[in-house]
């Protein structure tokens, strides 16, 4: 991360050094913008806060000692409107810093001893600019499987062939930032379908030939490199073209997918993103084949029914992984709502499939805050109206999301009603009593607790007898009454409940973001 002085240039990082000082300011830019990095300096506390409300910047590097606000008291008011900001700290003594506890609520990244030297101040902004590249990867890839998910439902609707086609070929475009794009299928499950020609060829672009043609044009790298995917099962990267290729779930190749590149290469983030795509559309693809066999065996088509949705649970799946990531108070909150809705549903005496239920509800009642900004669920204060109404599509459009299939169709309504309240107050749809499923009277019941005795970053956690409390006030109101006294009797052994959770939660890395399926 380092940028060699001798081979300075610009880098997409900017940073804004504050103190009332003008020899400090004036010697961190030229240090500073030596590195390649953007630099603006202000001497006026006031004058920064407006400078950051008005412009973008990615590291402030501020003094702790100065008229008329500290640091501290700056860092609290840019807090108020960014979150995201990273933050160090400069101080003439380390015995003149903020206490640590001062640092950590108001989320700052690290403190400088002043001196002459600036090349620990450095590492500690490099160590910002490395974390910043995180964040950024995990919202492009964040951003890109959220596209997918709303162009699955449209590319498994069953239609004909060529429809399906067409479809994967027009939502790839956006998704990879292209105009030219083609599938290329030969696979020996067309042998089995009544068509003329074995082959399919489709594009988009310069690509809009048929298939005689598309050969005829073929430049013989570009040729070489689809028989390379073709044959190794692996994407290819060349100078001018992207190729991955079409797997199904039973790791038959159907065929290519590709791209030709604009100017902007191609970064490694969008190439994951290709490769889950072009799996859905594999996936999507080979369902068409199936249900365009005349005498297909029912128990074929529901096995590959069952890879289908195992597939798309692991779409999802990443899907709230990356809601999880968006706050650290919230990490490992489905995972706990799916263990004490199970444990519910147990204790009521569900059958298997009632308790499987409720535990995949828990796993993903909350995948629908993906489309909800994260300055609003990171807010330290009270929502505005406006800002509650959009978390309050988090559980329509979770349902939206799970029902792009119909295997989740009784997840997908559990979902969409687990903030229901039992006295009709609820929503979306205001629905009362037994009009909300049972499932999902059961999710609220844990959702509640489990957001009740967890660290918030409004509020400290409950203990466990103020929960048991808020519980109790709720019946008839907020929750069911019966479930609430099936869960309060749960809590009776609540330490070896509390034992029993396990989950793991790995921080995510950029080179860790690989979805594997």
């Amino acid at each position: 991360m380092r940028i060699s002085k001798k081979n300075k240039h610009t880098v997409d990082y900017s940073i804004l050094v504050l103190d009332d000082d003008q020899s400090i300011t004036l010697a961190l830019k030229s240090y500073f913008e030596a590195s390649g990095y953007r630099v603006d300096t202000s001497c006026d506390p006031i004058e920064a806060i407006d400078k950051i409300k008005n412009d973008h910047f990615d590291i402030l590097v501020l003094d702790y000692l100065m008229s008329p606000m500290t640091g501290d008291e700056v860092v609290s008011q840019l807090r108020i409107f960014d979150k995201d900001l990273y933050i160090i700290l400069l101080t003439g003594h380390k015995d003149l810093a903020p206490p640590v506890k001062t640092i950590r609520e108001l989320d700052i990244q690290g403190y400088f001893e002043k001196s002459d030297r600036f090349d620990q101040l450095e590492l500690l902004v490099e160590s910002c600019v490395k974390s910043i590249d995180q964040m950024r990867t995990i919202k492009k890839y964040r951003d890109g499987l959220n596209a997918i998910l709303d162009s699955v439902p449209m590319i498994y609707q069953l239609q004909p062939l060529d429809d399906i086609i067409n479809t994967i070929l027009t939502q790839l475009l956006p998704l990879i930032e292209c105009k030219d794009a083609f599938v290329l299928i030969e696979n020996t499950q067309l042998s089995d379908i009544n068509m003329t020609d074995k082959s399919i060829f489709k594009g988009i672009g310069c690509f809009n030939l048929k298939i005689e043609d598309f050969v005829r044009v073929l430049f013989p790298d570009l040729f070489d490199a689809i028989g390379q995917v073709r044959l190794e099962k692996r994407s290819v990267n060349t100078d001018e073209y992207l190729i991955v290729p079409m797997v199904n779930e039973n790791s038959e190749s159907l065929g290519v997918l590709g791209i030709k590149k604009e100017k902007a290469p191609i970064n490694d983030t969008q190439i994951q993103l290709f490769e889950v795509f072009a799996k859905q559309a594999a996936s999507a693809i080979s369902n068409a084949f199936l249900h365009s066999l005349v005498n297909i065996k029912n128990q074929e088509l529901t096995q590959t029914y069952q890879k289908l949705r195992e597939s798309y649970i692991q779409t999802v799946g990443a899907l709230r992984l990356m809601v999880d990531a968006k706050d650290i108070y919230t990490r490992g909150h489905s995972d706990r709502v799916s263990y004490l809705g199970k444990k519910i549903a147990i204790k009521m005496g569900k059958d298997d499939d009632y308790i499987q239920r409720v535990g995949l509800s828990g796993l993903f009642h909350d995948v629908g805050k993906i489309g909800v900004a994260d300055d609003i669920l990171l807010k330290e204060k009270h929502l505005s109206n406006k800002e509650y109404e959009e978390v309050k599509k988090h559980a329509q459009r979770g349902a939206n999301i799970l029902s792009a299939i119909s295997f989740f169709d009784d997840i997908s309504v559990i979902v969409k009603h687990h903030h229901e309240r039992y006295d009709g107050s609820g929503y979306p749809n205001g629905l009362a009593k037994t009009q909300i499923p049972e499932e999902a009277r059961i999710i609220a019941v844990a959702d509640a607790f489990d957001a009740m005795t967890s660290e918030r970053v409004y509020r400290n956690r409950l203990s466990l007898d103020d929960a048991r409390n808020e519980l109790v006030k709720g019946k008839n109101k907020q929750f069911d009454p019966s479930i609430v006294d099936v869960f309060l009797s749960l809590l009776d052994d609540y330490e070896q409940i509390n034992a029993d959770i396990k989950w793991t939660y790995e921080e995510i890395d950029p080179s860790h973001i690989h979805m594997d399926y």
